[in-house]
């Protein structure tokens, strides 16, 4: 798919997509609740729908109702297929693995696109010691498991991604028997871990913790009851949303919780430090442009930042400093490297030093073809970016936004952007 963009002014409020983040958490709770689950304002990104495949495939089953909303039958995990494909969804293979093992049934976890460079051997070092009987591809998918999980006193690494312990809190809270602690090393993405405890306690299991560092664990009567649940408004994606306002005119985004546990809420700190017009006025935030100033930002703990950030850099005057680029290596692409190449294009230059990306903006931007590199977040930054291009910019492969927020070029559209597909 080829999309076309040529240089417009936005106006106008638009309301943020659903989170998939909070989407497909809530999905696995309400299959590990026995009963029926109301999910509310469900996300419909390509990772949303292979979370509900996912869980229909492990014996829920799904109605959806008159109003939009989602119904979900629940008697726990039990398999009704020998194999489940989380699609390109890094969440949601780290996520269902160990949701899968709490059944005794051999299945096989498959997936699609960059799952397969994305290493997995977490699991391969971590299931043994819970009872998991596992074959991997040297670390890499397809995973070939059979349970049942038998929660134990653990010491996992949390510095390649915090959905390995995602995944794990979400098993051992339908299956502890006895007080049970994980212990983490050097975990990257707290807000990430934040946002699942809030879900399952949503969803009535309650986990404590000490510093992030040590994670307990208490049987409960019922570990998950069914919830009615309301998924939130999407910060990550519409962090695109609120830069594109910052560079490109005066919107209003709805639809976002400011007290929200997403990292990626933390786009709003960084379009203050850039002095953007933004105000926020009873959960109605306005963002227009002004005379944009280089920034400085530490995305160690919301690395999903990164496009979006670098889209606003390459309108803020002299340099803005990016931390946390050991993060990017292991996303749909590469994206420390792709932002480079892509924003390259474009005509600005991309720096990447040590652990930290240097994005040197405030000059005119140039119309040309980019590529999305088949990764949802650097199609949504160019796109963003080509909006006050000198020129049109055309994106291929620009049907990667699927993944995460597939009505992007249509809100897009919505604000008064010129876009053709």
């Amino acid at each position: 798919m080829i999309v076309k963009i040529k240089p417009s002014v936005l106006t106008g409020s638009i309301v943020a997509p659903a989170s998939k983040s909070s989407m497909q958490r809530a999905c696995a709770a309400a299959l590990l609740s026995e009963g029926a689950s109301e999910i509310v304002n469900p996300g419909k990104s390509n990772d949303d729908l292979a979370a509900l495949d996912v869980i229909q495939k492990l014996g829920a089953r799904v109605v959806t109702n008159d109003d939009g909303s989602l119904t979900i039958h629940s008697l726990g995990v039990d398999p009704v297929e020998e194999e489940i494909n989380c699609g390109e969804s890094g969440l949601g293979i780290r996520m269902f693995t160990p949701i899968a093992a709490l059944s005794n049934k051999r299945i096989t976890i498959n997936g699609m696109g960059s799952l397969y460079t994305r290493p997995m051997h977490f699991f391969d070092e971590i299931f043994p010691q819970l009872n998991i009987k596992i074959q991997s591809r040297e670390g890499k998918l397809p995973l070939r498991i059979e349970g049942p999980l038998l929660p134990a006193d653990i010491e996992v690494d949390g510095s390649l991604s915090s959905q390995f312990l995602t995944g794990l809190l979400m098993a051992y809270g339908a299956s502890v028997t006895r007080p049970v602690n994980i212990k983490v090393n050097n975990l990257k993405s707290k807000p990430y871990i934040d946002l699942t405890l809030k879900v399952m306690e949503s969803f009535g299991r309650k986990v404590t913790h000490t510093n992030y560092e040590v994670f307990h664990l208490e049987p409960q009567v019922k570990n998950y009851e069914p919830q009615i649940y309301t998924v939130e408004g999407d910060w990550s994606g519409a962090s695109f949303l609120l830069v594109a306002g910052a560079i490109a005119g005066k919107i209003e985004v709805k639809g976002l919780d400011l007290s929200s546990t997403q990292a990626d809420k933390e786009i709003m700190r960084a379009l203050k430090d850039c002095a953007s017009d933004l105000s926020v006025t009873n959960d109605v935030i306005k963002i227009g442009p002004s005379d944009l100033k280089a920034f400085s930002f530490d995305a160690t703990d919301c690395p999903d930042l990164f496009p979006p950030l670098v889209a606003l850099a390459a309108y803020c005057k002299g340099t803005t400093q990016i931390k946390g680029v050991s993060r990017l290596a292991h996303k749909e692409s590469n994206r420390g490297l792709t932002l480079q190449e892509e924003f390259g294009k474009m005509g600005i230059k991309i720096i990447l030093q040590d652990d930290t990306m240097f994005v040197e903006g405030g000059l005119d931007l140039l119309g040309t073809t980019v590529h999305s590199r088949h990764d949802h977040r650097i199609a949504m930054a160019c796109a963003v970016a080509a909006l006050q291009a000198n020129d049109e910019v055309i994106i291929e492969e620009a049907e990667a936004i699927n993944k995460s927020y597939p009505d992007f070029y249509k809100h897009l559209q919505k604000l008064g952007a010129n876009v053709a597909y």
